[in-house]
């Protein structure tokens, strides 16, 4: 099995799991799975990491997923419990919890403790962002969408949407964020209710025009590219625009620059990697300079070290004042980098607000079909929320 959960959401990637460990069991077969998600390979009998074409190791889970070091130098993610504890404390790495279950009794055991001044000092950061954004710039009022086949895809929703905002959609597969995306720039219009984008109704407005200020990132670079050369598929926008020559050449190197990609005017972009294909749709997007950027998906298909490198620039266009919408599976992203979070279910949002204050109710998401980051199940068990490793090492006092 080649990557079989990529594009399903957490519960679905568990289903897919649970089926493979019960074909293991009941018909005795042999699985062979590649896999870049390291918490999926817990239930394994062997793990088996390569490098450049080598086998650097070979054994059980419980001893090959406490390699930290080793898995972060080989650019796969480590899990995030032992990372944990292998930051704040002396443990052998033999003795290294692995699940947050484990970790909460370990925490307890070393005599650990959450440094409540340091942790008061995060939220209140968190608050002066929220005060920092502008205006509402995109607005659902009502929204109905009915597909032709007469498939409801959105049901009634209402959101708000302010400038320098970072907001992720979540669900389940289906659940209507990827048409709900769409009406934000366009691409569809709502059959019922209203989106107003800058000031416009879009059911006034086409594509060429709300794409002035949104741009949109599909879930496959394939399908956005086709110019034969990356110089020729960053300029398409701005020529369309009616740009000179002079500014179409300025507006390429602004972009190229602002992905790490200068140097790669002449190549073929389909002869690319998946992580630079995937930066050069982003970078065409932005050299028509809009306001916001919707991103399908944009980690699908990389591993760790290209993740983090694609959602680094994401979080500096988000901080050189983008508004950033995201659709995405990959929660340990929404995390670390998201600001807001909006939960659908069936065509409705059913969660909204801060990433914390969402993830915070795990019993709920559960329902949704998702699932938070292990360090987000410990911190909750501890009666914190927090979203990353590098955050939970911070506040705690050995």
């Amino acid at each position: 099995m080649d990557e079989p959960t990529t594009d399903l959401d957490p519960i679905g990637k568990i289903g897919v799991f649970n089926i493979a460990r019960k074909l293991h069991e009941e018909k005795e077969l042999t699985l062979i799975i590649v896999e870049h998600e390291t918490e999926e390979a817990l239930n394994a009998d062997r793990i088996i990491l390569m490098e450049k074409g080598k086998i650097i190791k070979d054994g059980k889970p419980r001893e090959v997923l406490k390699e930290v070091d080793l898995m972060e130098k080989i650019g796969l993610m480590p899990l995030q419990i032992p990372k944990y504890f292998s930051q704040v404390s002396n443990l052998e790495k033999a003795d290294l919890p692995l699940t947050y279950e484990e970790g909460v009794q370990k925490f307890k055991e070393l005599g650990l403790q959450i440094d409540e001044g340091k942790y008061q000092e995060i939220l209140r950061r968190e608050d002066e962002r929220e005060k920092s954004y502008g205006d509402v710039i995109i607005q659902a009022k009502d929204v109905e969408y009915v597909y032709s086949n007469g498939t409801k895809a959105l049901d009634g929703i209402n959101l708000e949407i302010r400038e320098g905002e970072f907001i992720a959609l979540l669900g389940h597969n289906g659940s209507g964020k990827t048409t709900l995306a769409k009406h934000f720039n366009c691409l569809l219009k709502p059959t019922r209710g209203s989106v107003i984008v800058y000031g416009k109704d879009t059911k006034n407005s086409n594509v060429y025009e709300i794409g002035n200020y949104v741009g949109y990132a599909f879930q496959n670079p394939d399908h956005q590219i086709f110019a034969d050369t990356v110089y020729d598929e960053i300029a398409f926008g701005p020529r369309m625009r009616g740009c000179t020559e002079e500014e179409v050449k300025e507006r390429v190197a602004e972009a190229l620059k602002a992905v790490d990609m200068e140097g790669f005017e002449k190549e073929d972009p389909f002869a690319l990697s998946k992580g630079e294909r995937q930066r050069i749709a982003v970078a065409s997007i932005l050299a028509a300079r809009p306001k916001v950027i919707i991103l399908d998906e944009p980690t699908t298909g990389l591993d760790y070290k290209e993740q983090k490198r694609m959602m680094e620039l994401v979080k500096r266009l988000n901080e050189s004042g983008h508004t950033i919408i995201m659709i995405t599976h990959t929660m340990w992203i929404v995390a670390e980098y998201a600001h807001k979070v909006a939960v659908m279910r069936d065509g409705k949002i059913e969660m909204y607000g801060k990433v914390r204050d969402v993830f915070k109710e795990e019993g709920r998401l559960l329902e949704l079909s998702l699932k938070p980051p292990s360090i987000v199940s410990l911190s909750n068990r501890l009666g914190k929320t927090f979203l990353s490793v590098e955050e939970m090492v911070s506040c705690t006092k050995r």
